[in-house]
């Protein structure tokens, strides 16, 4: 597994999985401007739980980062632009607003917010993943790995409804919930365990499959003494 910090410190890395913007929402469902892309430093504040100077303190040190990926602050002309498309209805001389890649990028390196290593968690179980996979080669594969590459599959498809659907569903119940708010963030916990063990699962089955497309291996198993 690729270390968080590794992603903390990394920019190559961050680059790397920037186009995962969806994780957001499997982990907490992310409010949008009218405009249905941007979101305010306030609204990533909000996201993550944080107080609005933790924000401010990370533009400030990663300021071109967060421009390469969608921040913007606006101001004269290309305020009053934005104001007239989104519809905000706000008397403010600049505003700050955020692209969903650049919310993402906030969460790879802020530190203190269990939102965001909430996220930094569904990355890098992607990352490694995808880093699991095998290489397509002309080897021959075993028969009896069919059924490994069948469980591969399934669990691939009931990861991703549960990512793209369950999950951000129960994030948008819990946000206009009332009594049964608690209930529901419980629910959401045990959705998000079963995906991360289907996860590992995964990647298990990954391994048994390259041991077995791998002739040396193979040939190790009918030699004795090999």
């Amino acid at each position: 597994m690729i270390d968080e910090s590794v992603l903390l410190e990394s920019r190559t890395l961050r680059d790397s999985v920037l186009d995962r913007t969806d994780v957001l929402d499997r982990v907490k469902a992310l409010s949008l401007l009218p405009d249905g892309m941007h979101v305010t430093t306030a609204m990533v504040a909000a996201y993550f739980d944080v107080g609005l100077e933790a924000v401010k303190s990370l533009i400030k040190d990663h300021r071109g980062e967060l421009e390469a990926n969608g921040y913007r602050l606006l101001i004269g002309e290309e305020l009053r632009s934005f104001k007239d498309l989104s519809g905000i209805q706000s008397r403010t001389r600049s505003l700050a607003i955020f692209s969903r890649r650049a919310v993402l990028d906030v969460a790879m390196l802020l530190r203190d917010s269990d939102v965001a290593r909430q996220v930094r968690a569904y990355l890098l179980d992607m990352e490694y993943l995808a880093r699991a996979q095998p290489v397509e080669n002309s080897v021959h594969r075993p028969a009896d790995s069919l059924d490994a590459r069948i469980d591969q599959r399934i669990d691939e498809r009931i990861t991703h409804i549960l990512g793209r659907t369950v999950v951000p569903l129960f994030n948008a119940l819990i946000e206009t919930s009332g009594e049964h708010r608690r209930e529901l963030i419980a629910l959401r916990a045990d959705v998000q365990r079963i995906e991360r063990r289907l996860h590992r699962h995964r990647v298990r089955l990954q391994r048994m499959e390259m041991g077995a497309g791998n002739p040396l291996k193979a040939l190790e198993r009918r030699i004795p003494g090999v």
